[in-house]
Protein backbone atom coordinates (compact mmCIF):
# COMPACT_ATOMS: atom_id res chain seq x y z
CA UNK A 1 0.00 0.00 0.00
CA UNK A 2 1.44 3.38 -0.65
CA UNK A 3 0.57 5.94 1.58
CA UNK A 4 0.74 10.01 0.93
CA UNK A 5 0.18 12.39 3.75
CA UNK A 6 -0.02 16.16 3.32
CA UNK A 7 1.76 18.15 5.68
CA UNK A 8 1.06 21.56 5.96
CA UNK A 9 3.81 24.08 7.64
CA UNK A 10 1.74 26.41 10.09
CA UNK A 11 2.63 28.72 12.90
CA UNK A 12 3.37 27.06 16.38
CA UNK A 13 0.21 28.58 18.50
CA UNK A 14 2.33 30.10 21.04
CA UNK A 15 3.78 32.47 18.39
CA UNK A 16 3.08 36.13 18.60
CA UNK A 17 1.06 37.16 15.37
CA UNK A 18 1.88 40.06 13.74
CA UNK A 19 -0.02 41.48 10.04
CA UNK A 20 1.64 43.65 7.56
CA UNK A 21 1.00 45.85 4.47
CA UNK A 22 -2.24 47.66 5.98
CA UNK A 23 -3.08 43.82 8.18
CA UNK A 24 -3.08 42.48 4.81
CA UNK A 25 -0.18 39.94 4.82
CA UNK A 26 0.91 37.61 7.68
CA UNK A 27 4.51 38.83 8.85
CA UNK A 28 6.71 35.26 9.33
CA UNK A 29 9.22 37.36 11.25
CA UNK A 30 10.22 35.40 14.32
CA UNK A 31 7.16 33.12 14.07
CA UNK A 32 8.24 29.49 14.52
CA UNK A 33 6.86 26.97 12.40
CA UNK A 34 5.69 23.19 12.69
CA UNK A 35 3.64 20.40 11.16
CA UNK A 36 -0.35 20.95 11.45
CA UNK A 37 -1.37 19.33 14.24
CA UNK A 38 -3.84 17.20 12.35
CA UNK A 39 -1.84 16.13 9.73
CA UNK A 40 1.24 14.84 12.63
CA UNK A 41 -2.16 12.60 13.88
CA UNK A 42 -2.60 11.27 10.04
CA UNK A 43 1.09 10.91 9.64
CA UNK A 44 1.41 9.03 13.02
CA UNK A 45 -1.45 6.37 11.43
CA UNK A 46 0.32 6.18 8.62
CA UNK A 47 3.60 4.97 10.35
CA UNK A 48 1.50 2.36 12.29
CA UNK A 49 0.61 0.97 8.48
CA UNK A 50 4.44 1.17 7.83
CA UNK A 51 4.81 -0.99 10.36
CA UNK A 52 2.09 -3.01 10.66
CA UNK A 53 1.58 -3.94 6.94
CA UNK A 54 4.67 -2.66 5.23
CA UNK A 55 3.12 0.53 3.97
CA UNK A 56 5.03 2.88 1.90
CA UNK A 57 4.82 6.34 3.54
CA UNK A 58 5.37 9.66 1.63
CA UNK A 59 4.98 13.38 2.67
CA UNK A 60 4.07 15.78 0.59
CA UNK A 61 3.88 19.97 1.13
CA UNK A 62 3.25 22.62 -1.31
CA UNK A 63 5.14 25.38 -0.03
CA UNK A 64 8.61 27.52 -0.91
CA UNK A 65 11.97 26.50 0.16
CA UNK A 66 11.48 27.06 3.57
CA UNK A 67 9.00 24.36 4.80
CA UNK A 68 11.64 21.68 3.94
CA UNK A 69 12.57 21.66 7.61
CA UNK A 70 9.11 20.65 8.45
CA UNK A 71 9.14 18.18 5.79
CA UNK A 72 12.40 16.92 7.17
CA UNK A 73 10.97 16.70 10.91
CA UNK A 74 8.27 14.12 9.14
CA UNK A 75 11.12 12.49 6.92
CA UNK A 76 12.69 12.30 11.02
CA UNK A 77 9.52 10.38 12.23
CA UNK A 78 9.74 7.68 9.62
CA UNK A 79 8.06 9.00 6.74
CA UNK A 80 10.20 7.10 3.41
CA UNK A 81 10.85 10.18 1.39
CA UNK A 82 9.33 14.02 0.86
CA UNK A 83 7.68 16.07 -2.03
CA UNK A 84 7.92 19.52 -2.38
CA UNK A 85 5.57 21.41 -4.59
CA UNK A 86 7.96 24.95 -5.32
CA UNK A 87 4.89 27.19 -5.00
CA UNK A 88 3.41 29.61 -2.27
CA UNK A 89 -0.02 28.07 -0.80
CA UNK A 90 -2.57 30.29 -1.80
CA UNK A 91 -5.80 29.08 -1.12
CA UNK A 92 -7.60 25.57 -0.77
CA UNK A 93 -8.31 25.32 -4.57
CA UNK A 94 -4.84 25.74 -5.32
CA UNK A 95 -3.04 23.80 -3.23
CA UNK A 96 -5.84 20.94 -3.85
CA UNK A 97 -4.70 21.14 -7.77
CA UNK A 98 -1.25 21.37 -6.87
CA UNK A 99 -1.89 17.85 -4.65
CA UNK A 100 -4.14 16.08 -7.18
CA UNK A 101 -0.95 16.26 -9.82
CA UNK A 102 1.44 14.70 -6.94
CA UNK A 103 -1.28 11.67 -6.10
CA UNK A 104 -1.99 10.92 -9.71
CA UNK A 105 1.87 10.67 -10.89
CA UNK A 106 2.34 8.52 -7.86
CA UNK A 107 -0.29 6.17 -7.99
CA UNK A 108 -0.96 6.64 -4.26
CA UNK A 109 -3.75 3.91 -2.71
CA UNK A 110 -4.51 5.93 0.61
CA UNK A 111 -4.12 10.03 0.90
CA UNK A 112 -4.15 11.01 4.41
CA UNK A 113 -4.62 14.86 4.81
CA UNK A 114 -5.63 16.52 7.91
CA UNK A 115 -8.94 18.05 8.15
CA UNK A 116 -8.05 21.24 8.44
CA UNK A 117 -5.07 23.70 9.16
CA UNK A 118 -4.89 25.71 12.34
CA UNK A 119 -3.53 28.60 10.39
CA UNK A 120 -6.62 29.33 8.17
CA UNK A 121 -8.87 26.82 9.41
CA UNK A 122 -10.48 26.27 5.59
CA UNK A 123 -11.03 22.51 6.01
CA UNK A 124 -11.55 22.17 2.05
CA UNK A 125 -8.53 21.05 0.72
CA UNK A 126 -9.19 17.04 1.39
CA UNK A 127 -12.69 16.82 -0.14
CA UNK A 128 -11.26 18.97 -3.36
CA UNK A 129 -8.23 17.02 -3.29
CA UNK A 130 -10.75 13.44 -3.75
CA UNK A 131 -13.13 15.01 -6.14
CA UNK A 132 -10.50 15.99 -8.36
CA UNK A 133 -8.52 12.63 -8.09
CA UNK A 134 -11.53 10.04 -8.30
CA UNK A 135 -11.03 8.35 -5.11
CA UNK A 136 -13.54 8.04 -1.95
CA UNK A 137 -13.36 10.39 0.59
CA UNK A 138 -13.77 10.51 4.64
CA UNK A 139 -14.01 13.67 6.92
CA UNK A 140 -13.59 14.03 10.56
CA UNK A 141 -12.04 10.60 10.55
CA UNK A 142 -10.93 9.12 13.48
CA UNK A 143 -9.98 6.20 13.21
CA UNK A 144 -8.91 4.11 10.36
CA UNK A 145 -8.31 0.38 9.56
CA UNK A 146 -7.54 -1.29 6.00
CA UNK A 147 -7.67 -5.07 4.63
CA UNK A 148 -6.55 -5.05 0.96
CA UNK A 149 -8.16 -2.56 -1.09
CA UNK A 150 -11.01 -2.28 1.73
CA UNK A 151 -11.47 -0.06 4.00
CA UNK A 152 -13.36 0.99 7.85
CA UNK A 153 -13.68 4.06 9.10
CA UNK A 154 -14.49 5.85 12.06
CA UNK A 155 -15.74 10.05 11.43
CA UNK A 156 -17.47 12.07 14.29
CA UNK A 157 -20.78 13.57 13.03
CA UNK A 158 -23.05 15.99 15.19
CA UNK A 159 -23.69 13.99 18.14
CA UNK A 160 -21.63 10.78 17.83
CA UNK A 161 -19.61 8.68 15.90
CA UNK A 162 -20.44 7.33 12.52
CA UNK A 163 -18.48 3.54 11.04
CA UNK A 164 -18.76 3.35 6.70
CA UNK A 165 -17.26 1.00 4.98
CA UNK A 166 -15.40 2.25 1.66
CA UNK A 167 -11.92 0.94 -0.88
CA UNK A 168 -9.25 2.14 -1.69
CA UNK A 169 -8.21 4.53 -3.09
CA UNK A 170 -9.14 6.25 -0.48
CA UNK A 171 -8.73 10.18 0.98
CA UNK A 172 -9.53 10.88 4.18
CA UNK A 173 -9.59 14.17 6.39
CA UNK A 174 -8.10 13.10 9.88
CA UNK A 175 -8.26 14.68 12.86
CA UNK A 176 -7.25 13.59 16.80
CA UNK A 177 -8.50 10.25 17.37
CA UNK A 178 -6.65 8.16 14.58
CA UNK A 179 -3.61 8.64 17.19
CA UNK A 180 -4.47 9.91 20.65
CA UNK A 181 -1.70 12.79 21.69
CA UNK A 182 0.40 9.98 23.70
CA UNK A 183 0.95 8.59 20.45
CA UNK A 184 2.87 10.94 18.83
CA UNK A 185 6.27 10.29 17.57
CA UNK A 186 9.34 12.89 19.05
CA UNK A 187 12.17 12.52 16.78
CA UNK A 188 15.47 10.69 17.70
CA UNK A 189 18.78 11.27 17.25
CA UNK A 190 18.61 8.71 14.76
CA UNK A 191 15.92 9.37 12.95
CA UNK A 192 17.42 12.43 12.97
CA UNK A 193 20.46 11.77 10.89
CA UNK A 194 18.44 9.39 8.95
CA UNK A 195 16.25 12.42 7.91
CA UNK A 196 19.51 13.95 6.05
CA UNK A 197 19.96 11.16 3.91
CA UNK A 198 16.15 10.50 2.78
CA UNK A 199 14.92 11.68 -0.67
CA UNK A 200 13.29 15.22 -0.31
CA UNK A 201 12.39 16.00 -4.37
CA UNK A 202 11.20 19.03 -5.50
CA UNK A 203 8.04 19.26 -8.24
CA UNK A 204 7.41 22.67 -10.31
CA UNK A 205 3.83 23.57 -9.60
CA UNK A 206 0.86 22.80 -12.28
CA UNK A 207 -1.26 26.23 -13.64
CA UNK A 208 -3.80 26.59 -10.61
CA UNK A 209 -5.19 29.74 -10.43
CA UNK A 210 -6.42 30.80 -6.28
CA UNK A 211 -10.08 31.25 -6.43
CA UNK A 212 -10.01 33.39 -3.20
CA UNK A 213 -7.60 35.83 -1.44
CA UNK A 214 -7.01 37.57 1.76
CA UNK A 215 -8.28 41.23 1.74
CA UNK A 216 -7.11 41.85 5.68
CA UNK A 217 -6.51 40.18 8.99
CA UNK A 218 -7.74 41.74 12.06
CA UNK A 219 -6.34 40.96 15.65
CA UNK A 220 -9.17 39.67 18.42
CA UNK A 221 -10.04 42.80 20.63
CA UNK A 222 -7.50 43.04 23.94
CA UNK A 223 -8.79 41.71 27.34
CA UNK A 224 -9.99 43.97 29.10
CA UNK A 225 -8.00 45.05 32.95
CA UNK A 226 -9.00 43.31 35.65
CA UNK A 227 -9.75 44.76 38.50
CA UNK A 228 -8.60 42.84 41.92
CA UNK A 229 -11.52 42.93 44.70
CA UNK A 230 -10.37 41.88 48.17
CA UNK A 231 -12.28 38.65 49.68
CA UNK A 232 -13.09 40.74 52.55
CA UNK A 233 -14.62 43.36 51.22
CA UNK A 234 -18.14 41.58 49.35
CA UNK A 235 -19.80 45.49 48.95
CA UNK A 236 -17.22 46.44 46.64
CA UNK A 237 -17.26 43.54 44.20
CA UNK A 238 -21.14 43.31 44.14
CA UNK A 239 -21.03 47.19 43.81
CA UNK A 240 -18.87 46.49 40.97
CA UNK A 241 -21.05 43.49 39.48
CA UNK A 242 -23.94 46.32 39.40
CA UNK A 243 -22.82 49.47 38.40
CA UNK A 244 -19.76 48.55 36.41
CA UNK A 245 -20.19 45.10 34.74
CA UNK A 246 -23.91 45.45 34.94
CA UNK A 247 -23.71 41.65 35.22
CA UNK A 248 -26.16 42.00 38.19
Amino acid sequence: MKILVCISHVPDTTSKINFTDDNSKFDTNGVQFVINPNDEFGLTRAMWFKEKQGASVDVVNVGGAETEPTLRKALAIGADSAIRVNTAALDGFQVAKQLAKVVQDGGYDLVIAGRESIDYNGGMVPGMLAGLTNANFVNNCINLEVDGTNATAVREIDGGKETVATTLPLVIGGQKGLVEESDLRIPNMRGIMMARKKPLTVVEPVDANAETSAVAFEKPTPKGAVTLVSPDNLDELVNLLHNEAKVI
